[in-house]
């Protein structure tokens, strides 16, 4: 297995998305409780970590941790609106660093549409350096992309012009929208997508992609949606392997650690050739309507083959298919399987001091006033 674990280095940003699910809060890190949280990872054995937010950039300490995640061995990833990966001299910090790959969110690029979800505007050429600025310092470039309803019609037009413009880009990765938590949860009906409006684009997108050579993820996406390249799904894979992922989220979450990937079904979904290895709906907000999930009657072990067979992943174990099902568990037809808990080992994630609070007050009333004029609603407060 090759598990990559998840760190958030601050949950601030200098963009107001509108479905947020992972916005401001008054805890903050410095090098040592991070530190400490990196140790985890190498303790456990772990293959990498993705350094995250908020955005991880803002962080005055970025480079001198994800220097210390390279030298304990792990590979280092970041996850990043390009802002200031724009800025030539601080695409080098990192790549100096040890920071092997950078997932550059774009959401669309249709100006006016991004500056929509980015609650922001002119962000797309800063998103285009940081990609240019990545390759010019070694550092791999993935795209990461949030399905939502404003760009559910356009995501093979997205991957279009990225691909024209920076050849070198080979990997993207899909996030269905998550409407349970944050400003995602408020702002449901701006942009929560049905699972219909983006299955057309999604598919021409992946076929696109993988007919040009490249590779490609899809996160909370279930497999009757997708079911051409049902190995692409993300909590498929996971499924298959039996990897696990830890996340250390800067809130009161803190640390949660999923070992399992099963999310809501339904009766359908009984009668589908792919139901043990597909994680369902992904929904703990009532966003999304269970009855658009249907079963689809596609073989198995095609997709657990491909899986198994993939070279490009490190985490890929040489067994064939009948070794695997000797060795597959999995929980027969249910519903609403919480797959999240909070870890057993206790590490503090992050602290609330009094200049973190007072961060976050001031943080939050800039908010407030950019919310107001983007139209959107702010996420309540932790102290409401």
């Amino acid at each position: 297995m090759a598990n990559i674990g998840y760190l958030q280095v601050v949950r601030h940003c200098n963009h107001l998305c509108g479905f947020c699910s992972n916005p401001t809060t008054p805890y903050t890190h410095d090098f040592e409780s991070m530190r400490v949280l990196v140790d985890d990872f190498v303790a456990r054995g772990y293959f990498g970590i993705i350094l995250t937010g908020g955005e991880p950039t803002l962080h005055p300490e970025l480079p001198r941790i994800a220097a210390y995640a390279n030298a304990q061995g792990l590979h280092v990833r970041l996850i990043t609106n390009g802002s200031r990966l724009s800025q030539p001299d601080f695409a080098q910090a990192l790549g100096d660093a040890g920071v092997r790959l950078v997932h550059v969110s774009i959401y669309s690029t249709r100006p006016e549409v991004e500056a929509k979800l980015r609650g922001t505007e002119d962000t797309l050429s800063k998103a285009y350096a940081a990609i240019d600025n990545a390759a010019r310092f070694g550092i791999e470039v993935n795209i990461n992309c949030v399905i939502n309803k404003l760009n559910a019609g356009h995501l093979h037009e997205n991957v279009r012009v990225l691909v024209e413009q920076h050849p070198h880009i080979r990997h993207f990765v899909w996030n269905n929208l998550d409407p349970s938590m944050g400003r995602a949860e408020v702002n449901q009906a701006m942009f929560t997508p049905r699972l219909a409006e983006f299955e057309l684009s999604l598919h021409r997108a992946m076929k696109f992609l993988h007919r040009s050579g490249r590779t490609f993820r899809v996160e909370k996406v279930p497999l009757c949606y997708m079911t051409d390249f049902a190995w692409a799904s993300t909590e498929t894979r996971k499924i298959v392997k039996n990897e696990e992922r830890i996340v250390h989220f800067l809130d009161d979450k803190q640390t949660v650690r999923q070992t399992a990937w099963g999310h809501i079904y339904t009766e359908a979904c009984d009668a589908c050739t792919l139901r043990t290895i597909c994680g369902g709906l992904f929904d703990r907000g009532d966003g999304y309507d269970p009855a658009e999930l249907h079963p689809v009657f596609v073989p198995l072990q095609p997709v657990v083959e491909h899986i198994l067979g993939d070279g490009t992943d490190p985490s890929t174990r040489p067994i064939g298919f009948a070794q695997w099902k000797k060795r597959f568990t999995r929980a027969q037809p249910g519903h609403a399987t919480e797959q999240s808990a909070p870890d057993a080992s206790v590490i503090p994630v992050g602290r609330v001091t009094e200049r973190g609070q007072r961060l976050y007050a001031a943080k939050r009333q800039a908010e407030g006033r950019k919310a107001k004029a983007s139209g959107i609603e702010l996420e309540p407060s932790t102290e409401e």
